[in-house]
């Protein structure tokens, strides 16, 4: 497979927008299990990993940050996400359907996730959308706290199963916010910005990705970005 294509997505506001679901699940499991309830508006929860967030939560709150919490807070967050999922605002971002299909088709293209979420959270997001069976594999936050450590664990995984390695250049990191880009320039990847989460075209352009797109629902943009990275056979 000397011409193999890696794309590695992130979930949150690349994929899907959940409607809040994931705050609204959080919130209330941080008051089912510690009786929580203060505002969450200052920690920077865009792009980071779960670890990362329940780490500067439980800073504020004087939580003590023992693996046996941590695991309480994941636990209660996770037992709340799938109703917090129902709601008329968590969907599936324009193009993204048909997008994963036509990837699937393509023989020399693998395509996995690189997602902040434990695994368990992402798999409650994705199947809620019917979206899990596109990604056989995946870097989640349960292999690092740092996003940046992620990207080898994504392409280990890919390479397991594929049988086949893929080069540097030929691998994407497609997300929506500067942490992606950053995740991706940490293993020599390429990147793919789009501005479907919080963050502008002007904000993602700043951080030098590859390419930017305002959305992935031009597919005919996408795959021109993409097939620049086809090695040669």
């Amino acid at each position: 497979m000397s011409n193999a294509i890696l794309l590695l997505w992130d979930i949150d506001g690349t994929l899907i927008t959940s409607g809040n679901a994931g705050m609204h699940a959080l919130r209330s499991g941080l008051r089912a299990a510690f009786g929580i309830e203060g505002s969450l508006d200052d920690i920077d929860f865009s792009g980071r990993t779960d670890p990362w967030i329940i780490r500067r939560i439980f800073e504020k709150f004087d939580v003590p940050l023992t693996a046996e919490n941590v695991q309480r807070c994941l636990d209660a967050y996770l037992a709340d996400l799938p109703a917090a999922l129902i709601n008329p605002r968590a969907v599936v971002l324009p193009g993204i359907r048909s997008l994963l299909t036509a990837a699937a088709r393509r023989p020399h293209l693998t395509q996995g996730i690189l997602t902040g979420n434990v695994k368990r959270g992402a798999q409650i997001k994705l199947r809620h959308h019917d979206l899990w069976n596109f990604f056989p594999f995946g870097a989640f936050a349960d292999d690092s706290e740092q996003r940046n450590e992620l990207g080898p664990h994504a392409v280990r995984r890919a390479a397991a199963h594929v049988g086949a390695t893929f080069l540097p250049e030929a691998i994407w990191i497609i997300g929506d916010t500067p942490h992606d880009i950053a995740c991706g320039r940490a293993i020599g990847a390429r990147t793919l910005a789009v501005a479907t989460g919080g963050h502008s075209i002007v904000e993602l352009t700043a951080h030098q990705p590859d390419a930017v797109l305002p959305d992935l629902s031009d597919h005919v943009a996408f795959w021109n970005i993409i097939n620049r990275s086809t090695p040669a056979t």
